[in-house]
């Protein structure tokens, strides 16, 4: 009987069922690697949106009222502080006044003497003694005493100054023993009333232009009167909480700075703002049936915006869009995209063009919902 080597037929055997074995984990392998990744998309979708442009703006009260000497003299007291309320005729200054009542002292007493004159030349006139014009002379004497009292009377009171409106009282740049006259460059104090305050901002001319094109109106009082009401972002960060008027216009363009000025009022009842505030004046804009974008599905490549839209057989290209706007976190789209385009939503850093993927759809309204900050101030 012939043997039979089992060597030389199990060892075949295993070489095949190995070479068989790595052969299907490699082609695993390469099944998994050429498999498309999944990409949240969502179809864009035509949206009216609202949102708004800022422009720097300085706050002032209605009224600012310097407050001034009308007499030279050294200051002998400061009634108030600064920023108390005060009441129109209210006193804020007493100024140094013995030069003045001794002036008034002689005054009066050229006065009485010119009185006496007059009183002795007039028995002298009725009997025909003396010339009529003596006696008019003498009286012109007492009408230019009667006159020279008064002003330096009317200067006294003067020394006593009061404030010109109700308000608050700025800054006091002058406090007692200071020598201060009418032709002091720097007023005494300012007062303001800050019930309501102006807050003065500047448009550039393409935007003044969009203003007047864009607002309902037969002229630039109409369309003032029609503009809707506008905000103010404090310094901190925070939003005034009262809504604010558009009053006026210049209307005109300057040379100097290319810019149209405005002036919007806002009520200030718990007297938050005060002369010298600045902020950012926030004037609504609506984008009608716009496209919009989520900021989150878009690139920046050197001042470039691109998205990622899907195509055919599910492969991506980038496409390259204009903006016109910014809504909290989205983009206003001008062009680049349309109504019905598929973009990819999120994880866009990993995308390269004629790359596929694997769809997986959200809806469109819950891309563009506002993103809460996390941290509040």
């Amino acid at each position: 009987m012939k043997r039979i080597n089992l060597k030389s037929i199990i060892i075949p055997s295993l070489t095949v069922f190995i070479l068989a074995s790595c052969g299907n984990k490699d082609g695993n392998q390469q099944a998994a690697q050429t498999q498309a990744a999944p990409f949240p998309v969502s179809q864009l979708e035509s949206k009216t949106v609202t949102g708004s442009q800022e422009y720097p703006t300085n706050i002032e009260g209605i009224v600012n009222s310097d407050v001034r000497a009308k007499v030279s003299g050294y200051i002998q007291k400061v009634y108030v502080d600064e920023g108390q309320k005060v009441q129109k005729g209210q006193i804020l200054f007493k100024l140094e006044t013995q030069s003045l009542s001794q002036d008034a002292g002689a005054a009066k007493a050229r006065i009485n003497v010119a009185q006496v004159e007059v009183d002795k030349l007039i028995p002298l006139v009725e009997k025909n003694i003396i010339s009529p014009v003596q006696l008019e002379t003498a009286k012109a004497n007492l009408a230019q005493a009667k006159a020279n009292y008064s002003s330096i009377s009317a200067n006294i009171d003067y020394a006593t100054v009061k404030s010109p409106v109700n308000g608050y009282v700025g800054a006091i740049n002058f406090r007692e023993g200071s020598l201060v006259s009418p032709n002091d460059e720097t007023p005494l104090t300012t007062v303001s009333d800050i019930q309501k305050v102006y807050a003065f901002f500047n448009l550039n001319e393409s935007d003044y232009l969009n203003f007047l094109q864009n607002t309902k109106g037969k002229n630039l009082d109409e369309k003032i009167n029609n503009f809707p009401e506008v905000s103010l972002l404090l310094a901190n960060g925070n939003v005034y909480p009262e809504k604010g008027k558009i009053q006026t216009s210049t209307g005109q363009i300057n040379r100097n700075t290319g810019t149209v000025s405005f002036r919007a009022v806002f009520n200030n009842p718990n007297q938050l703002l005060t002369n010298g505030n600045s902020g950012r004046i926030q004037i609504p804009v609506v984008y009608e049936n716009a496209i919009v974008v989520p900021q989150a599905a878009t690139l920046d490549q050197q001042g470039h915006i691109v998205l990622f839209k899907v195509g055919e057989n599910n492969t991506i290209t980038s496409a390259l869009i204009t903006i016109k706007g910014r809504v909290d976190n989205l983009y206003v789209v001008e062009s680049g995209v349309k109504a019905g385009d598929k973009i990819v939503v999120s994880g866009i850093g990993k995308l390269r063009n004629d790359m596929p993927i694997t769809p997986q759809s959200v809806p469109f309204d819950s891309i563009i919902k506002p993103i809460s900050p996390l941290f509040k101030n």
